[in-house]
């Protein structure tokens, strides 16, 4: 195995994460961060020469429709039920000074 985990580490980690770990917190956390190593370290036996890199578990593909107007411009329909309009717009009161 390459990279130990070491008490250090554990000590590091623990402040950068805002952690307050018991002794037996730390060893478990060295236990499964050098287990989490050596997992890493079995996955980089793998020959990997022939297989494509991908960004994505599953190919992407746009599932977006384009934008379409189906309604037209009803806006003198929606305006007629207006207690005020101005310029084809909804006139409302004031609410900032």
């Amino acid at each position: 195995m390459a990279n130990e985990i070491n008490d250090e580490t554990i000590e590091y980690v623990g402040i950068l994460a805002k952690l307050e770990l018991s002794d037996e917190e730390k060893e478990q956390a060295k236990k499964d961060m050098n287990s989490m190593l050596d997992y890493i370290d079995k996955l980089n036996e793998l020959d990997t020469d022939n297989v494509e890199p991908m960004s994505h578990l599953f190919s992407t593909h746009n599932v977006f429709r384009e934008d379409q107007v189906d309604n037209g411009d009803e806006r003198e329909m929606i305006l007629a039920n207006a207690p005020e309009q101005k310029d084809s717009m909804f006139k409302v009161p004031k609410t900032v000074d």
